[in-house]
C-alpha cells in the first residue's frame, strides 16, 4: 500500500459514500484496506482468539460465532495485535472492522486503542500498558482522545469504524474516524495527534470506559499503511512453547524423553492431538502423537529408548483447522533435543562438566525480562531449572479468580503463559526443570500440609495452612509445571487429589533430585509468634526456639523418605544436586522496605527447626549442593546442625525481577558473628562469616548480594537495582566441584568481567564440603 495522503473530513465522506454505492456490506466486513487481516471468522469457537492477538484478560473473551466476543460488561478489557507495529517515522495507518453489540448494558462504547507504550517498548510489555489515544463512538458521539462530535448511530446495528492515521509533518498525525451502518455513514471526527501518541500496539476495544458497559463482539480485523509493521514472527500460539527433560536409566542406561506442549486453550471444535517429529539427518520421523489434556491445555510425549548420543532437531506439529472442521494449515514449533553429555561415558566420573541455569522468582513489572532471558541464550545452559513464583497474582493485571475451578484455571494460563512468553526460546533448545510455589497457586505464602484445603479463605489468609485455590486448579498447575519431568517418586496423590512431583532426574552423570518444600509444610496457625501476621516474627525478644513443636513438617515424612533413598543411590552419577523452592535457613533480617526488620520469617525453610536440621542430616549424606530460590536474595551459605559448617552448601540464586524485596544485614541488627571469610581491606565482607539465625539455626553466609534502593529509570534498570539476575552452576564431576556464579539483571554474563556478578561470586565448592569437610 502507498502512503497515506493527508485527508479532510470531506474526502473521507465521499469515499466513504463512494463504496457504499458499490454495494459492498460494510455491516459485515471492514473496509478493504490492501492487507491480510486478523481473522476471527475462520476459527472453531473456543477461548484462544488466535496467535495474532493478545486478549486482555484472555478469560473474559471467546470466540463465538466467528466473532472475537467480550464476556463482562466491564470495561478496561482490550485485545491487542501482537504482529502489527506502529511507527510513525515510516508513515501513516489505517484499521478497520466491524462491532456488533451482543448485550446491552447501561452503556454503550466501543472503537480503537492506539498508542500502547510499555518504558521500554516491547511489544509484549506494551500489551499490558494504557493507550495513549483511544478512537470510537461512546453513546451518541464520535470520540477521538477527548474531542467528541455528535453521530447518530444505532447500537442495535452492526458498527464499522474506520480509523486513518495520515501524517502532517515529522511531528503530528490527521487521526480521522468513520462510522458507517447499513452501508452509509453514520459519523466522522478527525483531530490532530502529537507522533509520540501512536507508536507501539494496536487494540480493540468492547468499552472504552472503567465503568460497565453493553457487550460487543468484533469481526475481522484489518491493519495496514506505510507506518505498519508486520511481524508474523512474533505470534503466539496455538503451541505457545514446549518443556521437555531427557532421563537416564542408570541400571541399563537407557533414556527417556518427555516433552510437553504448552497449547493455547484451543476449542471443542479444532484438532485434539499434536504430533512430535525428531530428525537427526534429513528425514523428519514421527515420534509420537498426544491428546491435548482438556483442564490444562498440554500435550505430553513420552519416548522410552530416546537416543541421547547425539543431538536432535525436533518439531512440535499442530494441524489447524477452520470453523467447519478443514485444515488450514499446520502450525509447527521448533527446538533441539540436547546430546546427554554422559552418553558414552563408562565411568560418572569422566562425564564433562554439566552447566546448570537456575532462576526464580520474575515479578512482571520487570516483564519481558529480555537482559535474563539474553543471558539465559548466550549461556546456553546444558539445564535450566526454574525453581517456582514463574507467576504472581497480580501478573497480567485484572486480579485472580478464587473459584470456581475452570475460571481459576484460565486466570492462572493466562499469567502463566507470560512466562512461556518471555523464555520460551530457551525452554525449546535445553533440558528444563520446572516446579511451581506458593504464588503459582494464587498465595503469598504456602504452608500445603499435605494437600489439605483452607479452612479459613477470606483476605490475608496465606497465613494458614492448605490450599486456597480449587484442587483441580492446583492440579493444572502441576501439570503444565512439571509433567515433562520424570515420574514422581511415589505418584500417590495426597489429600484432595492433589498430584505429587517430586523425585529423580540422572542428567549428564548428575543426580538430580526434586522436592516440593511447601506441599507437606505445617501451617503457622500452630504456633504463636506475637503480634501481627502469624508468619512473622517481629520481636526480638520472642523466643523462637518455642516454635519448634514436635509433630511438625518441613519437607514430610513421603519427602523425606525419598531423600533417604535418593541420598543413598549413586548409581549412573558421583555428584548430586538437590533442586527445591527455597533454602533451609532464615537469611532475611529486613523485609518489604529498607528498615523493615524481622527476626525470623516462618516461610523460610529454617523452620521449624527440628525437620530442618533432619533434612540437612539427610542430605549431609550423599553430599549434596542445594539450588535453591524464593527468597528474592541471593546467597551463598553452609548449614549446620550441632555445630557450624557440618552440612551442604546452599546457592539460593538471584530472582528473575525482585518486586519484594529483602535484606541480610545482621551486623546493623547486632547478630554476632565469628569466621567471617577473608574479603576486603578490613578483613572481611560485611555481614559474612558464621551465624545463628532468627530461628536460631547455624548458618555459615559467605556472600550475599543485598539489593539497594531503586533511585528511577526504567523497568529493567529497576530490577538491576532490586538485585535481580540469575544463576549459573557448573558441575564438573571429574574435579568434583560446583562452581557457583550469581549475574546481575544487567550484565553480560558471558564477558567475563567481575562487576557482572554479585559481590563474592564465583564461589567453587568441593563436593566433600557438603558433608563438612571444609575447603573454603
Amino acid at each position: 500500500m502507498t502512503r497515506s495522503n493527508r485527508r479532510d473530513i470531506v474526502k473521507t465522506m465521499a469515499v466513504a459514500s463512494a463504496a457504499a454505492s458499490t454495494g459492498r456490506a460494510l455491516a459485515g466486513d471492514p473496509p478493504p484496506i490492501g492487507s491480510t487481516p486478523i481473522r476471527f471468522s475462520d476459527l472453531p469457537d473456543r477461548v484462544f482468539l488466535g496467535g495474532d492477538v493478545w486478549a486482555n484478560p484472555m478469560e473474559d473473551w471467546r470466540i463465538v460465532g466467528g466473532r472475537a466476543e467480550c464476556l463482562t460488561s466491564k470495561g478496561q478489557r482490550n485485545v491487542q495485535s501482537i504482529v502489527h507495529e506502529v511507527d510513525p517515522a515510516a508513515g501513516g495507518f489505517e484499521m478497520a472492522v466491524t462491532a456488533v453489540r451482543v448485550a446491552t448494558g447501561r452503556f454503550d462504547s466501543v472503537g480503537f486503542g492506539i498508542g500502547y507504550q510499555s518504558d521500554i517498548m516491547d511489544h509484549r510489555a506494551n500489551c499490558f500498558a494504557d493507550p495513549k489515544c483511544t478512537a470510537g463512538v461512546d453513546g451518541g458521539q464520535m470520540v477521538i482522545g477527548d474531542k467528541k462530535v455528535d453521530a447518530a448511530i444505532d447500537y442495535a446495528l452492526p458498527i464499522s469504524l474506520r480509523v486513518v492515521a495520515d501524517p502532517i509533518d515529522a511531528d503530528r498525525f490527521t487521526i480521522t474516524l468513520t462510522a458507517m451502518q447499513n452501508d452509509r455513514v453514520v459519523g466522522v471526527i478527525q483531530d490532530n495527534l502529537p507522533s509520540d501518541a501512536i507508536a507501539g500496539n494496536v487494540s480493540l476495544l468492547p468499552s472504552m470506559h472503567q465503568w460497565e458497559n453493553s457487550r460487543f463482539a468484533f469481526g475481522d480485523w484489518r491493519i495496514d499503511g506505510d507506518g505498519v509493521g508486520h511481524r508474523r514472527e512474533r505470534r503466539f500460539g496455538p503451541i505457545l512453547w514446549t518443556m521437555y527433560t531427557v532421563d537416564q536409566n542408570p541400571i541399563d542406561r537407557s533414556h527417556t524423553l518427555r516433552l510437553t506442549a504448552i497449547m493455547a486453550p484451543v476449542g471443542a471444535g479444532d484438532r485434539q492431538t499434536v504430533d512430535l517429529q525428531t530428525r537427526r539427518t534429513d528425514a523428519w520421523q514421527t515420534a509420537g502423537s498426544a491428546t491435548i489434556d482438556r483442564d490444562s491445555f498440554t500435550a505430553t510425549f513420552v519416548v522410552a529408548d530416546w537416543d541421547a548420543s547425539s543431538r536432535a532437531d525436533y518439531r512440535v506439529v499442530y494441524q489447524t483447522v477452520d470453523r467447519d472442521g478443514q485444515i488450514i494449515a499446520p502450525e509447527i514449533y521448533p527446538g533441539v533435543i540436547r546430546r546427554d553429555p554422559a552418553a558414552g561415558v563408562e565411568d560418572p566420573a569422566d562425564t564433562p562438566p554439566l552447566r546448570l541455569a537456575a532462576l526464580t522468582c520474575q515479578n512482571d513489572y520487570a516483564f519481558p525480562y529480555a537482559p535474563v532471558a539474553s543471558n539465559l541464550k548466550r549461556l546456553d545452559p546444558d539445564l535450566i531449572y526454574f525453581s517456582g513464583d514463574q507467576i504472581y497474582e497480580h501478573h497480567g493485571g485484572f486480579g485472580i479468580i478464587v473459584e470456581p475451578a475452570d475460571r481459576a484455571t484460565l486466570n492462572y494460563l493466562r499469567k502463566f503463559y507470560q512466562f512461556g512468553w518471555a523464555f520460551g526460546e530457551s525452554m525449546a533448545v535445553s533440558p528444563t526443570v520446572c516446579i511451581p510455589d506458593d504464588h503459582d497457586v494464587f498465595q503469598g505464602n504456602i504452608w500445603g500440609e499435605g494437600g489439605r484445603a483452607m479452612e479459613d479463605k477470606t483476605k490475608g489468609a496465606d497465613d494458614r495452612g492448605g490450599y486456597r485455590q480449587p484442587a483441580a486448579m492446583v492440579r493444572v498447575v502441576h501439570q503444565t509445571c512439571t509433567s515433562h519431568h520424570p515420574p514422581p517418586y511415589d505418584p500417590t496423590p495426597c489429600h484432595q487429589g492433589i498430584s505429587v512431583y517430586y523425585g529423580t532426574l540422572l542428567y549428564g552423570g548428575v543426580g538430580f533430585a526434586i522436592l516440593g518444600d511447601r506441599q507437606f509444610k505445617s501451617g503457622p496457625q500452630h504456633v504463636e509468634t506475637g503480634s501481627g501476621r502469624a508468619d512473622h516474627v517481629y520481636d526480638r525478644d520472642v523466643d523462637t526456639s518455642k516454635l519448634d513443636k514436635p509433630g511438625l513438617h518441613l519437607l514430610g515424612e513421603r519427602q523425606e523418605t525419598f531423600l533417604r533413598h535418593w541420598t543413598e543411590d549413586f548409581a549412573g552419577h558421583t555428584m548430586k544436586v538437590l533442586l527445591s523452592q527455597t533454602l533451609l535457613a532464615n537469611l532475611a533480617t529486613h523485609h518489604g522496605q529498607y528498615d523493615g526488620y524481622i527476626k525470623a520469617d516462618l516461610d523460610s525453610g529454617g523452620w521449624p527447626q527440628t525437620a530442618r536440621d533432619r533434612a540437612i542430616e539427610i542430605l549431609r549424606r550423599g553430599k549434596v549442593l542445594h539450588v535453591n530460590g524464593d527468597q528474592h536474595l541471593t546467597t551463598m551459605s553452609q548449614y549446620g546442625t550441632e555445630d557450624w559448617r557440618t552440612g551442604p552448601w546452599s546457592f539460593c540464586v538471584p530472582a528473575i525481577a525482585v518486586g519484594y524485596p529483602r535484606w541480610w544485614r545482621p551486623d546493623e541488627v547486632g547478630m554476632s558473628h565469628t569466621d567471617r571469610p577473608i574479603g576486603d581491606a578490613a578483613g572481611g565482607r560485611d555481614h559474612t562469616g558464621k551465624y545463628r539465625d532468627g530461628f536460631g539455626n547455624r548458618v555459615y553466609v559467605h556472600c550475599h548480594g543485598n539489593p539497594i534502593v531503586p533511585s528511577g529509570g526504567n523497568r529493567y534498570q529497576v530490577a538491576h537495582q532490586k538485585g535481580s539476575g540469575l544463576g549459573l552452576v557448573t558441575i564438573d564431576s571429574a574435579a568434583r566441584t560446583y562452581r557457583c556464579e550469581a549475574f546481575r539483571f544487567l550484565c553480560d554474563a558471558v564477558a567475563g568481567r567481575p562487576e557482572d556478578q554479585f559481590p563474592g561470586w564465583p564461589v567453587v565448592v568441593h563436593q566433600a564440603e557438603n558433608a563438612g569437610e571444609n575447603r573454603i
